[in-house]
């Protein structure tokens, strides 16, 4: 869908046509939706999602808090793996001792000096059985890192549709603002000719006073659309990643959606991130209830130790001792505790099943809604179309009926606002377009940089992911930090 721009002569004076002629085109050329080929040196949609997607800190962030739950799973490995310790002491000891012998007559015996008794050992532990608690941690930590990795997708979804809304935003508020400029300049010609009008004794004071009171709001209108601007441009600068230039039309993206309203609902059942991490929730809670009663069952385990003494008496100068031992721990009665931690994780696996049906209630309501919300620009492009094209000539129309006396300075002004209104009406419905159509691909769970088709890198949670999984040992991040 295309806006034509319309030159639409608004009088007989060669100054408001110029400035009507511009003021009509201003939609087409500014906001056109499908526009093809952008101005040169103009910024993209696709260019400013791959920046935000690359840059967002937010997204950033979330990145981060992957890679942390990432280490989970290692941390859970670490349960197969021995654990092994090392010691030592070493230190002054002074003995002064007297004892008597056994022989007859009772001799003593004095003995004394100083001596630097010193151990060293290592003792090497290993769990052979714990009742699957390691494997149930291992499994469970894996689900987090999946559920972790479907909310990043959320979040990507996030960021890109706050993106395309800053951009859009945007290139609205820039084409009101303008238009409100534009539509300045008409009543500055406007009350220029009334002026004339009046000097001649074609009209009356009235009619100068309210060209001016028209040019006076028509100036406010401008104000107000500056400072929506700026506000736009502050949220695009806060989303994007860097400042803005010149915007180029957008077009939606409907092709990528599903082409009916229960297909897309049951897309979004299926593949939204809000509904996977919930499912990979519930696993993650039923994996915590095994590992709970897995404490009531018994350990076994293997100790190896080693150690090796010096001077520890003063007749006795070295010492080393070796030893392997099992040991298996059966739990009978600890306080009631393990029984409380199992009850409690199955009220949380219970709870996050309700969570899993709040998120595919919330995964269709979001559809259904965007889907509205997309019919209904549709719908309401086409009315604000019909609405421009009927203004423009009810301005042209009042305007020559004006030239003859049949109409006021005041219906022409009332015209011209309408035709303006108008304008701003059609220009925010293209603008609802673009937007509905990104945010119907987010609620179905398909806004990504791999669907849209963005020129950049794409995030790859699961490099990470494989650099630390079997990772036995060393502090510093795949990274570098």
């Amino acid at each position: 869908m295309r806006v034509a721009s319309v030159n639409v002569r608004l009088s007989r004076s060669r100054g408001v046509r110029r400035s009507a002629g511009a003021l009509a085109q201003t939609v087409a050329l500014a906001f056109a939706i499908g526009a093809g080929v952008a101005p040169a040196g103009a910024e993209t949609l696709e260019a400013a999602l791959a920046a935000a997607y690359a840059n967002n800190p937010q997204l950033n962030a979330q990145r981060a808090n992957v890679r942390a739950i990432d280490e989970g799973v290692p941390q859970a490995l670490s349960g197969y793996r021995p654990r092994i310790t090392a010691t030592g002491s070493i230190g002054e000891q002074f003995t002064n001792t007297t004892t008597k012998t056994a022989t007859t007559g009772g001799q003593y015996l004095y003995q004394s000096g100083t001596m630097t008794p010193s151990t060293v050992g290592i003792t090497a532990t290993q769990t052979l059985f714990n009742g699957f608690q390691t494997t149930n941690r291992t499994r469970q930590a894996e689900s987090s890192v999946f559920a972790a990795r479907e909310t990043l997708r959320n979040a990507e979804q996030s960021v890109l549709l706050n993106a395309v809304t800053a951009y859009m935003n945007l290139l609205r508020d820039s084409a009101i603002l303008d238009l409100q400029r534009r539509n300045v300049e008409v009543l500055n010609e406007q009350l220029r000719q009334t002026r004339d009008r009046f000097n001649v004794g074609e009209v009356t004071r009235t009619d100068v006073a309210q060209s001016e009171s028209r040019l006076a709001s028509g100036r406010s209108a401008v104000l107000t659309a500056e400072s929506n601007y700026k506000t736009s441009a502050a949220i695009y600068r806060q989303v994007i990643g860097h400042d803005p230039g010149r915007l180029a039309a957008a077009s939606p993206v409907d092709r990528f959606s599903p082409t009916n309203l229960p297909s897309s609902v049951s897309a979004a059942i299926a593949q939204h991130p809000t509904v996977t991490a919930a499912q990979y929730n519930v696993d993650v809670a039923e994996l915590q209830v095994k590992v709970a009663e897995g404490a009531l069952a018994p350990t076994l385990s293997l100790q190896g130790n080693a150690q090796q003494a010096l001077e520890t008496t003063p007749t006795q100068l070295r010492t080393f001792t070796a030893s392997v031992i099992g040991q298996l721990s059966v739990p009978i009665y600890q306080g009631g505790a393990e029984y409380s931690a199992v009850r409690q994780a199955k009220e949380t696996l219970g709870q996050r099943r309700l969570d899993l049906d709040t998120a595919r209630d919330q995964a269709r309501q979001l559809v259904v809604q965007s889907w509205g919300q997309l019919e209904a620009a549709k719908a309401n492009i086409e009315a604000t179309q019909a609405q421009v094209q009927a203004a423009e000539i009810a301005l042209n129309g009042v305007r020559e009926e004006a030239r003859v006396g049949q109409r006021t300075t005041l219906d022409v002004l009332n015209a011209q606002q309408e035709l303006v209104n108008a304008r701003v009406a059609l220009v925010t419905a293209q603008r609802d377009r673009v937007v509905a159509s990104y945010a119907l691909l987010a609620s179905v769970g398909r806004l990504s940089p791999q669907m849209i088709g963005l020129k950049v890198p794409t995030y790859d949670a699961r490099v990470h992911y494989h650099q630390v999984r079997d990772s036995w040992f060393g502090l510093r991040t795949p990274d570098g930090r």
